[in-house]
């Protein structure tokens, strides 16, 4: 999907500025546009950036990432649970 930035004219005159939609192209932005501000007029349209993706963190390389880790008995996690065990018996005796 793109981001589409665009600049109208409502049908009472009043100028919107920095209206930005996600789209697969410039026709389908203007569709969005026109079905929120029925009869208005576009004034300007810019693509605002490539991809939304490339602004976008790739959650399923992070969740990939902790899965790997977990299978593999991380450091971090073994050295929580003996932390955790250890509180346990200092607090029973």
């Amino acid at each position: 999907m793109i981001k589409f930035g665009f600049k109208i004219k409502t049908r009472s005159g009043t100028i919107v500025e920095n209206l930005m939609f996600s789209a697969h192209d410039r026709v389908d932005a203007e569709r969005k546009v026109t079905q929120i501000y029925q009869r208005c007029e576009i004034l300007e349209c810019h693509e605002i950036q490539q991809s939304i993706k490339e602004g976008v963190f790739d959650f399923e390389r992070l969740i990939n990432l902790i899965s790997t880790q977990s299978d593999a008995g991380s450091p971090a996690t073994d050295q929580l649970k003996n932390s955790t065990a250890s509180n346990s018996s200092s607090k029973a005796v």
